[in-house]
């Protein structure tokens, strides 16, 4: 057995007779939740009745394809998918909670019957049974036998999904329920319907709910980050004021030094100043220095001179006197010369 029934009430005691009332009493579990198959609806159905079954087939797809009690039903790769929505998405349904009509529908109506199907009557249902083994045909005992007098009518089509196709198509279980209960009133006959149904529009809630959640979350989220955000904006702000009042001060730290080293010149310049009229006072005092020397020199010619000018006459008279004597030397010396001659030789 490769199909594993989960949630199955087993009724103890006397067996029921009617299919029905055994099929009421079961508690369904759907398999996995939002299949996608192997296979595209692009838009909705031609469905077509099934003579002598409440059940519509689509001759044109390629697929498995059926409509029973308000539901869509696909038989693709030996599971059973069932989904209110034409192009799913699709639940895994179990064979014991397959709708006996369902069931019952001929192998010539199967677009795409699996191999195992080969040298089965073309105008009889499948041999499941056969097929599932003898654990779910005592579970589905008399699958195969009802009063063809009584069949069901067939559920309305939901001809208002025809609407919905492409990019308008509803892929969420809340818009498909949504829509469903603005457009479609129908309430399923069988108990295996109505229950999968009513599992599918739980889990529509619960997805409107996680929804929700996830949106409350995502808004959470969003503010979180928002905050987070502003949190980081505000702190890129204080660290853009520190970075500015970094900048101002050193800024002014600059100007200050700068006005410091300003102080130092304007400092330079007034010792070079001072330094400069301290020079110049020197070169005028050295200046009046020498002029005073000058002056001096000049007052000791002047004196010189005076003195030269007093002295001068005595000078000349003593120059006079020194000339006489001269003079009276050099006669008296001229005078033996000539005597020395004179007594020497007799003549002058």
């Amino acid at each position: 057995m490769r199909y594993l029934i989960l949630f199955m009430v087993i009724l103890i005691g006397p067996a029921i007779s009617s299919q029905a009332q055994a099929q009421s009493q079961l508690s369904i579990s759907i398999g996995n939740r939002g299949v996608s198959l192997g296979f595209v609806m692009s838009t909705y159905p031609t469905l077509v009745r099934i003579p002598g079954y409440p059940v519509y087939y689509d001759p044109r797809v390629d697929a498995n394809y059926f409509f029973y009690d308000g539901l869509y039903w696909v038989f693709w790769d030996d599971n059973w998918y069932s989904s209110t929505w034409y192009d799913g998405p699709w639940d895994l349904v179990p064979p014991a909670y397959v709708p006996l009509f369902v069931l019952r529908v001929p192998v010539r109506y199967y677009r795409r019957p699996p191999v195992y199907f080969r040298g089965w009557r073309y105008d009889a249902a499948p041999r499941w049974g056969d097929h599932w083994g003898r654990d779910w045909e005592r579970q589905r005992s008399g699958w195969d036998r009802w009063d063809r007098r009584s069949v069901p009518r067939a559920a309305p089509l939901p001809a208002y999904q025809r609407h919905y196709s492409g990019n308008r198509y509803p892929r969420q279980l809340d818009q498909q329920r949504s829509i469903e209960s603005r457009s479609y009133r129908y309430r399923p006959r069988e108990s295996v319907s109505r229950q999968i149904l009513d599992q599918r529009r739980r889990g529509a809630e619960s997805h409107g709910r996680q929804q929700q959640r996830q949106q409350q979350d995502d808004r959470q989220q969003r503010q979180q980050q928002d905050d987070r955000q502003q949190q980081q904006q505000l702190r890129g702000r204080q660290q853009q004021d520190v970075q500015q009042r970094q900048e101002r001060n050193a800024r002014q730290q600059q100007d200050v030094r700068q006005q410091q080293q300003l102080r130092g010149r304007q400092q330079q310049d007034v010792q070079l100043q001072q330094q400069q009229k301290a020079r110049q006072q020197q070169s005028v005092e050295q200046q009046q220095q020498l002029r005073g020397r000058q002056q001096q020199d000049v007052q000791r010619q002047q004196q010189r001179r005076a003195q030269q000018q007093r002295s001068q006459p005595a000078r000349n008279a003593r120059g006079a006197d020194n000339k006489d004597r001269k003079g009276r030397t050099d006669k008296d010396k001229d005078k033996g010369q000539k005597d020395d001659h004179r007594d020497g030789s007799g003549h002058p």
